[in-house]
C-alpha cells in the first residue's frame, strides 16, 4: 500500500484540529497501522498531547525543514504506538528562514519522500494560519482533513480554506483534495448545530463524514495528561467517536476493520 499523507487543517483556531490529529494517529495505530504524526505548529500542542516534552527534545521538525538532519533522526516513538516529529517555539523562526530557501514550499515534501515509505499514514498537524508551514503541509499532503465546529462563522472560514487549497492545487500540488470534513464539539441538542451541520452537508455532500466528534470532557482533559483520549479513557464517548472516525476513514480508503478487531 502507498503511504497516505493527510494534512489536518483549519485556518480558524479552536475547532479541535490538534485533537483530531493526535487522536486519529492513536486510533489508526490502534487498528494496527504504522503512523507518523508531524507537528507543524510552533505551539507544539500535538507534541505535548502525544506525551513528548517539547522543551526537552533536541531534534524537531524545524531542523528537518532547514535540512540540518533527516526526518528519521527527529522521530520519537510514543506510548500510543505511533511516531512523532515534534515541534516547539523555535519553529516560529522557520517562517522567515524558509522564505529565503530554494524550493521553500517543498521542504517538507522533499524530507518526507525519503522517509514516509516506513508508514501507512502520515498525519500533519497544521498551524491555525495560512503561512509557509501550512503551505509546506499542503504541498506534501495527498489530501486534507478539515475539522469544523457547527457554528455561525464556520462556513465562511471553510470557503477561505477551500479557496487556498484551489491555489495550492493549481500551483504546487495537483493531486491535493479534501478528504474529510469532520464535525467536532458536536452538540446534537443545539438547533444552530443542526442547522449548520445540514448546511455543510448540502454544500459538501459525501466529503462530510458520518462520524461526529461530540463535546466530551475526556477529550478536553486528555492533553493535560499528555495522552490521546484513547489512552486516557478508552471507554469514553470521546475515545469511541475517534475510533469510529478512524474506522470510517479506513473504510473509505478501502481498508475496512471489524468492530473491536485490530487490523
Amino acid at each position: 500500500m502507498m503511504t497516505k499523507v493527510f494534512a489536518v487543517a483549519n485556518q480558524k483556531g479552536g475547532v479541535g484540529k490538534t485533537s483530531i490529529a493526535v487522536n486519529l494517529a492513536a486510533s489508526l495505530a490502534h487498528y494496527g497501522k504504522r503512523v507518523l504524526m508531524i507537528d507543524l505548529d510552533p505551539q507544539g500542542n500535538a507534541t505535548t498531547g502525544s506525551g513528548v516534552d517539547k522543551n526537552a527534545v533536541d531534534k524537531t521538525i524545524y531542523g528537518v525543514l532547514l535540512g540540518v538532519y533527516g526526518a528519521a533522526e527527529a522521530c520519537v516513538s510514543v506510548e500510543a504506538q505511533y511516531d512523532v516529529i515534534p515541534a516547539n517555539r523555535e519553529l516560529a523562526g522557520a517562517e522567515i528562514e524558509l522564505i529565503q530557501m530554494e524550493r521553500r514550499e517543498f521542504r517538507l515534501k522533499d524530507a518526507l519522500d525519503e522517509h514516509k515509505s516506513r508508514y501507512d499514514f502520515v498525519i500533519l498537524d497544521s498551524p491555525p494560519a495560512l503561512n509557509m508551514l501550512t503551505v509546506n503541509g499542503f504541498t506534501a499532503a495527498d489530501s486534507v482533513i478539515i475539522p469544523m465546529q457547527c457554528e455561525y462563522y464556520a462556513l465562511e472560514g471553510l470557503s477561505d480554506l477551500i479557496s487556498t487549497l484551489r491555489k495550492v492545487k493549481s500551483n504546487l500540488n495537483a493531486k491535493i483534495e479534501v478528504e474529510a470534513l469532520v464535525r467536532t464539539m458536536f452538540d446534537p441538542r443545539s438547533m444552530l448545530t443542526q442547522q449548520v451541520s445540514d448546511e455543510i452537508k448540502r454544500h459538501y455532500g459525501d466529503k462530510v463524514f458520518d462520524t461526529v466528534i461530540p463535546r466530551n470532557v475526556r477529550i478536553a482533559e486528555a492533553p493535560s495528561f499528555g495522552k490521546p483520549v484513547l489512552l486516557h479513557d478508552p471507554d469514553s464517548r470521546g475515545a469511541l467517536s475517534h475510533l469510529a472516525f478512524a474506522r470510517e476513514l479506513l473504510f473509505r480508503q478501502g481498508m475496512p476493520v471489524k468492530e473491536g478487531v485490530m487490523a
